[in-house]
């Protein structure tokens, strides 16, 4: 089962910035043990671009698609046999990286 694994920052009261190396640690160990399908940071919302097509013309627009204090920060794609694993997972992650962390199954 795969789950979308969304690492959640909040500008007004940002995690760690030193984390990396704790997370690089926790990346191989999802890698060894099977687990690792994906991962990625991403830049800050003010490099975000919102494509909208849905009307007669496609309207493109800065920033991100929602004006909110917590913003998405990096997310991780896991392969686990089910939630619960997913959620250990996701637990151990919070407080290596110092975030929230949102895990979602795919469809």
């Amino acid at each position: 089962m795969k789950f979308l694994v969304s690492v959640i920052d909040d500008k007004s009261n940002p995690g760690s910035t030193d984390r990396q190396p704790a997370i690089s640690v926790f990346n191989e160990r999802l890698i060894a043990e099977g687990y690792w399908v994906f991962a990625g940071g991403l830049a800050d919302t003010t490099a975000a671009t919102v494509v909208d097509n849905r009307g007669g013309e496609a309207l493109i627009t800065d920033g991100p698609f929602m004006e909110t204090k917590e913003y998405l920060a990096g997310v991780w794609v896991w392969e686990a046999p089910d939630l619960e694993v997913a959620l250990d997972l996701a637990t151990e992650a919070s407080k290596v990286c110092d975030r929230k962390i949102e895990v979602r199954p795919f469809l």
